[in-house]
């Protein structure tokens, strides 16, 4: 008869399987539909894609009304509290239906961690649906500023880095641009739990970035609170990203901790793609 643990661990390893064969799937679609769509429009015609990634903080822009947004990259991690190594692929999926709503979806359909002893193990991480909406539009000197809501739909098994992962998440968003520089604010509070236990967790992000022709260059600092171990995670990021075209953007960069709790290096690439071809009318 089989035992507990092996029954955990073979439902574990096929539902991984099941999230990389989903992943790989939408790709495969995403590049099927879109090259009919390229055919038809020209690059300089395509719509400019508003990418989040590679940095902590989210724009309060929105992306282009009616079109699907896809952020996706991998991130390497390693002298985590969690675990000793960890590559693993995350994806980000977004759609504005209006001047002022976007819906979006995160998932992480794979991660690779090497844990205590140097054991590995491969599993799906959490998948997260939420929305955005804007709540004063910018304007020249004034700045957008945007509210967010993310629920978490699937834990997963793979280890968490230093964040942890959260129930549900509000965030404020402020983005505005200064003497050529572009600046997105974020101030986070969430609820994380564990064994029953629930606690608020609050975080605080700035990015600053300058474009250098194509290339855009962008600093950040941001901190959390670690409120089940009662301690504070803080990081400093540097990343450069790259557009291909106005609706194709590639990125690479990497993180260091500057808390003992924190993950002391993470490194990460990846792109930012929207689909030149229209879901629905702008509203």
């Amino acid at each position: 008869m089989e035992s507990a643990a092996a029954y955990r661990s073979r439902f574990c390893s096929s539902q991984v399987t099941r999230l990389k064969r989903a992943f790989f799937a939408l790709f495969a679609v995403l590049f099927l539909f879109s090259a009919p769509a390229f055919s038809q429009e020209r690059a300089d015609e395509a719509p400019e894609c508003n990418p989040a990634r590679p940095t902590v903080s989210t724009p309060a822009t929105l992306t282009p009304v009616g079109y699907l947004q896809f952020e996706s990259g991998g991130l390497y991690a390693s002298d985590s509290g969690e675990f000793h190594s960890q590559l693993s692929v995350n994806q980000v999926t977004k759609l504005t239906v209006s001047s002022r709503l976007q819906f979006l979806a995160l998932f992480e359909p794979y991660a690779h961690s090497k844990i205590a002893g140097r054991q590995s193990s491969s599993d799906a991480g959490g998948v997260s649906a939420g929305i955005q909406g804007v709540l004063l539009r910018g304007e020249g000197k004034r700045p957008t500023v945007s509210a967010s809501y993310i629920r978490l739909l699937y834990a997963g098994t793979a280890p968490d880095i230093d964040i942890g992962t959260a129930k549900n998440t509000a965030i404020l968003l402020v983005s505005t641009d200064l003497a050529g520089f572009h600046v997105d604010i974020n101030g986070l509070a969430s609820e994380q739990s564990d064994s029953g236990v629930r606690r608020a967790q609050f975080g605080q992000t700035l990015s600053i970035s300058h474009p250098v022709g194509k290339v855009t260059i962008a600093g950040e600092l941001w901190r959390f609170s670690q409120p089940l171990t009662r301690g504070n995670s803080a990081g400093n990021l540097w990343a450069a990203s790259y557009a291909l075209r106005k609706n194709l953007v590639v990125d690479a960069g990497f993180n260091r901790g500057l808390t003992s709790t924190s993950t002391q290096w993470e490194g990460f690439a990846g792109f930012t793609y929207l689909l030149p071809h229209r879901l629905s009318r702008a509203r």
